[in-house]
């Protein structure tokens, strides 16, 4: 996969950088904000994944398990952590195994490089997890576009989260699947054409039979 899809999702806009700020995030964080990050791999090429960013201080994020993520982190040190509003480009990231020839994702209104530094670790239900101190040492907001809130948006999000914890120890599966049949509603009464392909694309790609509740 490339990433390269049309720019139709919500708040997006093309252009050149408009602005280009050192050692800053480009966006105010509060709370967790759910952004993607690239992670140079063995094979020269940029993983793209899901990372939740906790907007302590400084920021955090967490690793959970032998990610490919976590593996390019230990051996690099350093990713690309990026903000993207398009729901198709995060479902396939969150879901699905996507590498990229560069660190930049077409649909990033903003990214940062960013240092990671191990702060701690340890175990949970049987899987191991590693916190990271995010320190941004490069920055850039690539549009400046008037974002919108978005139910359809929101609920995919909500349901790749659910999803990729299905199976997973320590999470209730029956928990997993209402979360993503309450999404499925949302999406359908509230969704643009773009959100719904995200959904079908997140059912295909944990399972085409996959039964909610």
């Amino acid at each position: 996969m490339t990433g390269t899809d049309e720019p139709d999702a919500p708040g997006w806009s093309a252009g050149a950088p408009t602005d280009d700020t050192p050692g800053d995030w480009p966006v105010e964080l509060a709370g967790v904000t759910e952004s993607l990050v690239t992670t140079l791999g063995p094979n020269d090429r940029w993983n793209v994944a899901p990372l939740g960013l906790f907007a302590d201080e400084p920021v955090t994020a967490t690793t959970w398990g032998r990610t490919r993520t976590r593996r390019n982190v230990e051996r690099t040190g350093e990713g690309y952590v990026q903000f993207v509003t398009d729901p198709v480009t995060f479902v396939d990231a969150a879901l699905s195994i996507v590498e990229v020839d560069d660190p930049i994702l077409e649909r990033a209104l903003a990214w940062a490089r960013v240092e990671f530094e191990r702060s701690a670790s340890g175990t949970e239900d049987g899987t191991e997890w590693v916190r990271w101190k995010l320190t941004p040492v490069e920055s850039v907001v690539v549009s400046s576009g008037v974002p919108t809130l978005s139910r359809g948006l929101g609920a995919v999000v909500e349901a790749s989260v659910a999803a990729s914890r299905l199976d997973v120890p320590g999470y209730d599966d029956g928990v997993c699947r209402r979360t993503i049949t309450h999404a499925k509603e949302v999406v359908e009464r509230a969704g643009s054409p773009r959100e719904r392909e995200a959904f079908d694309r997140l059912v295909s790609h944990v399972d085409a039979d996959l039964e909610l509740e």
